[in-house]
């Protein structure tokens, strides 16, 4: 497994891969180590199984397939990067699985696994850029053996020779059975590499979205028309993938919206996105007289963190910093960095029992956080707690606008910086004003 980026190389020793908790790294060496044992049958069946080689068609189907793959890849290059900032403990979804499946109709099992080595390989040198290596050689294999997992299925049903078309009600049904193994295999691969790899990740956080999960069987029931066409009018296929591009656009709409509000080194909303979250929440309370909780976090001491290691182990605390406090927080919290090393969380619905409860959670989780960082010594370094200060507010008790909630929240705070640190303190509500005769109020 090599671990390059664009054009630097990085030793062995220094794989993002071997960072992986032991369960994780042996669960992910697993699933590769299968990935390449179904890679030599297939091979080995397509050499000197019954048919002995791959026929010209296959060759030609092969080609079109992998030119069209890549043309997809170089349009969405743009939305693709966005939307992989924001994966991080839970499934991405692309549409990668358009191509293959409609080769796993077209083509035998080993031409289908180089496809999926075209379209990672190209997605690792023009898409993704310096992302880890070993996430993608995981998904890739992943792709392995769901695409193994499916045609056995496809087999088994009846349908032993390609192209494998559904042609009638029965085969239909098959193939429907394959998307569904496809869709089945792969998902859970992946749930189990982020629970693994991600222990403070929740079940709930790991599952994603799971209506992201539509977009992965749409990409199916494409390349089923895909494959179709290119069996029976091939020359077709270029006029689909004017619709695979548009629908790209708008499948993937919503994780795109989220993607381009979020910060690329935590994965958390951004200013912008936090700024917008925050008066558009205040507007939905005050129609349904409800309540929002809001904590202002700041690390304590953080920068001796990036004095001592260096920027790049102080962006890898900042980002566990930010899956830690993901994980404690409620489904449909919104947890934003609007500062170097201040984070916020917006909590819908919540009282003030519970912000202080979803910040104590915070605050012992940050406090007990161990983070292995790469240092500037090219050595790796272990950071044992993350203390975090935090201010709760909770409106409309102790606001009526947006300022005036932050400002409680920032105040609150700043009250916990100056008395030690590492604490919660709430925001109460301001006395009212005592008015004298002149109508004047009068001061404390």
């Amino acid at each position: 497994m090599i671990l390059i980026g664009r054009s630097n190389w990085v030793p062995p020793r220094r794989w993002k891969l071997w960072s992986l908790p032991r369960p994780a790294l042996s669960y992910v060496l697993g699933v590769d180590a299968v990935a390449v044992v179904i890679t030599a049958l297939a091979v080995a069946s397509t050499i000197s199984g019954a048919r002995a080689g791959v026929r010209p068609s296959e060759w030609t189907a092969f080609a079109v397939l992998a030119v069209a793959s890549v043309l997809h890849l170089e349009s969405a290059r743009g939305i693709e990067r966005r939307r992989e900032m924001a994966a991080n403990t839970s499934p991405y979804t692309n549409l990668k699985d358009l191509w293959v499946f409609a080769g796993l109709l077209l083509l035998p099992l080993s031409l289908v696994i180089a496809l999926v080595a075209v379209t990672y390989g190209y997605s690792w040198f023009r898409v993704y850029g310096r992302t880890i290596a070993h996430r993608k050689v995981f998904s890739a294999s992943t792709f392995i053996l769901a695409s193994a997992a499916s045609a056995a299925v496809l087999k088994a049903g009846g349908l032993l020779t390609e192209p494998r078309i559904p042609t009638g009600p029965w085969t239909l049904i098959v193939v429907l059975a394959a998307i569904g193994t496809w869709w089945l295999v792969n998902f859970a691969l992946v749930v189990g590499a982020i629970l693994l790899a991600s222990p403070e990740a929740t079940a709930r956080s790991a599952l994603g979205d799971l209506s992201d999960q539509f977009v992965v069987f749409a990409g199916l029931g494409l390349g089923v028309a895909v494959g179709a066409l290119q069996a029976s009018f091939p020359w077709v296929v270029p006029i689909l993938m004017v619709t695979v591009l548009a629908l790209h656009r708008d499948l993937l709409l919503p994780q795109f919206q989220r993607a381009a509000g979020t910060d690329v080194k935590t994965g958390l909303a951004t200013p912008a996105y936090w700024a917008s979250a925050v008066p558009a929440e205040l507007a939905r309370a005050q129609t349904l007289r409800s309540t929002v909780g809001l904590l202002m976090l700041d690390l304590d001491k953080f920068k001796e963190i990036n004095d001592t290691y260096g920027h790049p182990a102080g962006d890898q605390a900042l980002r566990a910093v930010g899956e830690s406090v993901r994980a404690e927080v409620r489904q449909g919290d919104l947890v934003a960095r609007v500062g170097g090393d201040e984070l916020a969380v917006l909590l819908p619905g919540a009282s003030e029992t519970e912000v202080l409860e979803v910040a104590e959670r915070i605050r012992d989780r940050l406090s007990a956080l161990s983070v292995s960082v790469d240092t500037t010594t090219a050595t790796t370094a272990v950071i044992s707690g993350v203390p975090a200060s935090i201010g709760a507010a909770v409106y409309p008790e102790v606001a009526d606008t947006m300022d005036q909630l932050i400002l409680a929240a920032d105040n609150a705070l700043l009250t916990a910086k100056r008395d030690g640190r590492n604490r919660i303190v709430s925001a109460r509500p301001n006395p009212p004003a005592v008015m004298d005769h002149a109508d004047q109020p009068v001061g404390d």
